[in-house]
């Protein structure tokens, strides 16, 4: 399969919700600017600690409010002291006087839904029907007990937003990217067979026994019991990877994060059941997977340098087959957006796909 960078840069799915920032990064009372899908948003937490999310442009004169104060309830612009509450409503107006006859309330700030959840601030970027009347929650953590601790790994990527997610579920490059001692190596290389089946949005590489080559893997089995694994991706940017041995488990969700039309930021979330033997494990897994995820930073960014030449780009045989299905099932929803019906969803069934790593 040819795929061709002559189509138009790709865009990130619209009507979900993405992950802003961390919400350790805006507390009570204060306001960080952050452009999120191509949108320019100043996040701001007010004293109840209630997070909001404002389109990051004063209706006056284009002034980004982000250069403004705030005061845990209004927003004051930098350039003539207008002021929005976090409803994006205007309260103030300080050149206007008394009999002005302009009604500061009826000019407004575009506003998005926005949420804590999980450690982040979640946004939700609407498509063109708007933000829907039964707006579902943001995506969970799928943890499996109810006592677990978590660590959160951000690094920026220099890629489209397709390009960045081909590269998440891209089963093969592990053993040339990722080399460690606590992964595998090129010298490990071995036949796989995995089995995926069809989830509603997105597609699940089933419950299978832990690769013997990737000692990350053997950690977790250090508990008891030999340890299984099961990958979910699911539209519109959420890797999901689960390890289970007994009753310990060990999960990572992985987010590609669109910014602009050139650059992401993968958003790693770690969670974890297990472990507890190990001394500094927290510590350790930060320095592990700060190493890991620089290591998809370092080689996207490289291969930004020879997608500027518009090359066209191949996909062949089963290693590629998650990217092929992502890119018919970005395909089908963009499908159902503007057409209605069902979403022809390109795995119909389970399929087993074998390759080498």
């Amino acid at each position: 399969m040819n795929t061709s960078s002559n189509e138009p840069q790709s865009q990130p799915l619209t009507g979900f919700w993405y992950a802003a920032l961390l919400s350790s990064d805006v507390r009570a009372g204060q306001m960080k600017a952050q452009t999120l899908a191509g949108l320019p948003l100043v996040i701001c937490r007010d004293r109840q600690g209630r997070v909001a999310a404002l389109r990051d442009i004063c209706p006056h004169r284009a002034m980004p409010l982000s250069f403004g104060c705030f005061d845990g309830e209004r927003i004051e612009c930098s350039y003539h002291g207008w002021q929005f509450d976090t409803t994006g409503r205007c309260r103030d107006i300080p050149a206007l006087v008394a009999d002005s006859g302009v009604q500061p309330e009826k000019i407004g700030v575009t506003t998005y839904p926005a949420r804590d959840r999980d450690g982040y601030v979640w946004v939700y970027v609407p498509d063109k029907q708007g933000v829907p009347a039964g707006l579902p929650d943001p995506p969970a953590l799928p943890v499996l007990s109810k006592s677990y601790r978590t660590l959160h790994i951000s690094v920026p990527l220099t890629s489209t937003i397709d390009n960045g997610l081909v590269g998440l579920i891209d089963p093969a490059h592990g053993p040339f990217v990722h080399r460690s001692p606590w992964w595998r190596s090129r010298a490990t290389i071995r036949e796989k067979s995995k089995t995926y089946e069809p989830l509603p949005l997105g597609f699940r590489m089933i419950s299978h026994p832990a690769s013997s080559n990737s000692s990350v893997y053997k950690l977790v089995g250090l508990s008891g019991g030999a340890p299984t694994v099961t990958i979910d991706f699911l539209l519109p940017n959420i890797r999901i990877e689960t390890i289970q041995s007994g009753s310990q488990w060990f999960l990572s969700r992985t987010m590609i994060t669109p910014i602009s039309d050139t650059e992401c930021r993968m958003d790693f979330c770690a969670a974890w059941d297990c472990l507890r033997w190990l001394p500094f494990s927290k510590t350790l897994l930060r320095l592990f997977g700060r190493a890991f995820l620089n290591q998809d930073t370092t080689v996207m960014g490289r291969q930004a340098i020879g997608l500027r030449h518009d090359p066209p780009l191949m996909l062949v045989g089963d290693p590629d087959a998650p990217a092929k299905w992502y890119v018919k099932l970005k395909a089908a929803y963009l499908a159902v957006q503007q057409h209605g019906g069902a979403l022809d969803h390109p795995l119909k069934g389970p399929v087993t796909l074998r390759w080498r790593t």
